[in-house]
């Protein structure tokens, strides 16, 4: 498992996950909340994760340079992100134009209004 994550898997968990991932979801949210495009998330994620790396590098003792432990950092801070900005943009869109649409789920909207029942 170590060969994956270049570091053992409480520090993965509590690191990347946990700290990151959060850091992750917040930059998701504050990207959905600015109207920027989802490709922003990838952006931030990519920072995230270099800065993982180095943290797992300087705290514990791991591999700084192991690609396949930055590809899966990379992969859960996108992730996250991306799940954080999605939500928020429905929330968004639903706050900001009430009388267009309508929230069926955290992840999904729909039009109200006469056009909705036209089909």
């Amino acid at each position: 498992m170590e060969s994956w994550l270049g570091t053992s898997l409480p520090v993965f968990l509590g690191l990347t996950v946990v700290l990151a991932g959060g850091a992750s979801a917040l930059a998701g949210r504050a990207v959905a909340r600015n109207w920027k495009p989802a490709r922003h998330v990838a952006f931030a994620a990519l920072g995230l994760a270099l800065a993982d790396r180095f943290l797992v590098y300087a705290l514990f003792a791991g591999e700084l340079l192991h690609l396949r432990g930055f590809l899966l950092s990379w992969a859960v801070q996108l992730a996250l992100g991306l799940l954080s900005w999605h939500v928020t943009r429905v929330e968004c869109m639903v706050r900001q134009y009430p009388w267009l649409y309508r929230k069926v789920s955290p992840f999904h909207y729909v039009p109200v209004g006469p056009e909705a029942e036209r089909g």
